[in-house]
């Protein structure tokens, strides 16, 4: 709910605001993100972290699920769960926030290019950050899904090597 992108699309949706490019605020006194609730918008930066952390318990079920009971193996359920690490993380890596954090500090690229490298990285990925934002989010569910009807008994998971 905090991400940027994702700011702009409700802002829109339920309150349409803004209005349109060039129309003016409906309202003489609009404080924008400076008071409750909407200041809460800004515990973003800090959702980053978590995001990351999720990123790595993630990973860590794709390692899992690599492995059955007679080895080494790729099943349907491994690649769904991969495909959503790898939707998430590039989400996650090309939010406005890790942006910031890699390079948007810099007055000059020049003086540090590594931090620059993550920068224009970071920036690549943030231009598709919309396009990330729904896959994810539709992965996501597909992938809860995927899991509870396997854990049910109702889908197989398909072991495919």
């Amino acid at each position: 709910m905090t991400c940027y992108y994702y700011r702009g699309a409700y802002y829109k949706s339920f309150w349409a605001d803004p209005p349109a490019c060039t129309v003016g605020e409906p309202r003489k006194t609009y404080w924008g993100e400076r008071s409750f609730p909407l200041i809460m918008q800004n515990v973003h930066r800090y959702f980053l972290y978590l995001a990351l952390l999720f990123l790595l318990f993630l990973a860590y079920d794709v390692w899992k699920a690599l492995w059955f009971r007679d080895g080494f193996g790729i099943g349907v359920g491994t690649i769904v769960l991969a495909i959503n690490v790898v939707l998430l993380a590039g989400y996650t890596f090309g939010c406005h926030s890790l942006r910031h954090l890699a390079g948007g500090l810099l007055d000059q690229f020049s003086k540090a290019p590594a931090c620059y490298r993550a920068y224009t990285c970071v920036g690549c990925l943030n231009r598709r950050h919309m396009l990330w934002a729904w896959l994810s989010l539709f992965w996501v569910g597909f992938a809860d899904l995927y899991v509870r009807l396997c854990a049910m008994g109702v889908w197989h998971d398909w072991r495919l090597l």
